[in-house]
């Protein structure tokens, strides 16, 4: 009885440690701007095709599933993803509202990452995933965050 308790017990700690990892990000773009502006950090927005988009998909993976990319979002980053999924079921509201971010934003391809300054201001644009992985990514940030 102890062995399972204890084998419950990791799993269920793992569990909310990957839950932890993935509330990283928000799909609540207004709420996002406001916690920006009080910790003073800047905001990354994601306009991904998490379900079709082979470049959104490998951007993902090679970057931010990395656990280097999420302790350095920890630190410096507010993160908003802006989904258009094809076969995934969203909330109407939220397609809308998405769709209404992405004209605000001219977004024209994607993945399209833009940085924006605490107070909204637009910093960088990335349009597309050339590579470069995680470290790439992270210098990227930071050269535009000076």
């Amino acid at each position: 009885m102890v062995r399972f308790m204890k084998a419950l017990l990791l799993c269920l700690a793992l569990g909310l440690a990957s839950l932890q990892a993935s509330d990283i990000w928000s799909t609540d773009y207004e709420a996002s701007i406001a916690q920006a502006a009080a910790s003073k950090k800047a905001i990354l927005l994601e306009f991904t095709g998490s379900d079709w988009c082979p470049p959104c998909m490998k951007q993902n993976k090679d970057v931010f599933e990395q656990t280097a990319f999420e302790d350095y979002a920890k630190d410096k980053l507010v993160l908003v993803k802006l989904d258009f999924p094809r076969r995934k079921e969203q909330d109407p509201a939220v397609k809308e509202r998405n769709q209404k971010l992405s004209t605000q934003y001219g977004v024209e391809g994607f993945p399209t990452i833009i940085l924006l300054s605490p107070e909204g201001k637009e910093l960088a644009r990335q349009v597309g995933y050339g590579g470069g992985g995680v470290t790439g990514f992270i210098d990227w940030a930071n050269t535009n965050l000076k």
